[in-house]
């Protein structure tokens, strides 16, 4: 049972325009619940449910939480996420709206982590935001996707927050033989750990998270994700808040589908002149969603970023 759905992958007229190439689309946004995440979280519910899983924990109050409380939902099983105080309500509103019980406790998400491992009971299952095979394997599928339509891009832009996104999609090239293919991995440059990572060919953990993107918030990437950059051709790059954030913005008119700072981060790359995309003639962008973003918060978020550049 598949609780994701296949997306559209469509060419973006107005992107291709602006960056003087082919640009496609793959629209995570309009997942269920908001993202991506659902191909990864919906594959590992399934599998815990098959196994007996009688309840389901997250830690995330954002996308992946709100992926394991659509799958509970679906599959009949209760949920609950456990969110940091620093939780928008918006997002708690949402995650109740799915019916899943929600627990505030602690000033970040480590905290609420510790508290969410610590329910664990003998007939539950827990569901990590980003590091877990079985997430892995379902944001794979996404790949399939695009190989299925015939569409074979000479590169991949992708946003990356704890690296789930970027180990589904390497694994997912590799099942097709398109090893040489390469991932553009963006991040803001107030959320780069993976850049950070792969400068000192090591994990690290940022002292601070900042900015606007708190999707791409975690302050250390899985290892695995670090690994592939010794298996695969991958590229890291930062942009600014207000590149993030214009590129929503943009998006929003060209093509009429809102998404969080996180995405905008991805299409920014695609939004704006660079060198990173000279050598590629089509360039395949996920867009990977966001279910928490109002137009209000990026107009909030707008003001606050007014005096950064472009990047």
């Amino acid at each position: 049972m598949n609780l994701h759905i296949e997306t559209p992958l469509l060419p973006s007229r107005a992107l291709s325009l602006e960056s003087r190439r082919s640009v496609w689309l793959k629209l995570e946004a309009l997942q269920p619940s908001g993202s991506f995440k659902l191909r990864g979280v919906g594959h590992a519910c399934t599998h815990y449910a098959r196994q007996g899983a009688r309840r389901f924990i997250s830690s995330s109050g954002g996308n992946a939480g709100l992926a394991t409380a659509y799958a509970g939902r679906r599959l009949e099983i209760p949920v609950t996420v456990v969110v940091p105080e620093t939780t928008p309500e918006r997002a708690t509103e949402l995650l109740a709206r799915e019916q899943a019980e929600v627990r505030v406790h602690g000033a970040s998400w480590q905290e609420a982590n510790e508290l969410a491992l610590s329910l664990l009971g003998k007939n539950d299952a827990f569901l990590h935001p980003f590091d877990d095979p079985l997430l892995w394997q379902g944001h794979a599928g996404l790949i399939d996707e695009v190989a299925a339509a015939g569409l074979k891009p000479d590169a991949i832009i992708l946003a990356v927050g704890g690296g789930g996104l970027l180990c589904g999609v390497a694994q997912g090239l590799h099942r097709h033989g398109w090893d040489e293919l390469p991932i553009i991995a963006v991040e803001t440059e107030g959320t780069a750990s993976f850049h950070g990572a792969v400068e000192a060919g090591r994990l690290v953990k940022l002292a601070k998270i900042s900015g606007v993107a708190t999707s791409l918030g975690a302050n250390q990437v899985c290892a695995q994700a670090l690994q592939w950059v010794g298996r695969h051709p991958v590229t890291t790059t930062l942009v600014s808040d207000r590149s993030a954030l214009s590129a929503c913005e943009r998006f929003l008119d060209d093509h009429r589908l809102l998404v969080e700072p996180a995405c905008g981060a991805a299409l920014a790359v695609a939004y704006e002149e660079t060198a990173l995309l000279e050598r590629y003639r089509t360039v395949l962008v996920v867009v990977c969603g966001g279910a928490t973003a109002t137009s209000e918060q990026l107009r909030q978020w707008r003001r606050q970023t007014a005096h950064q550049p472009l990047s």
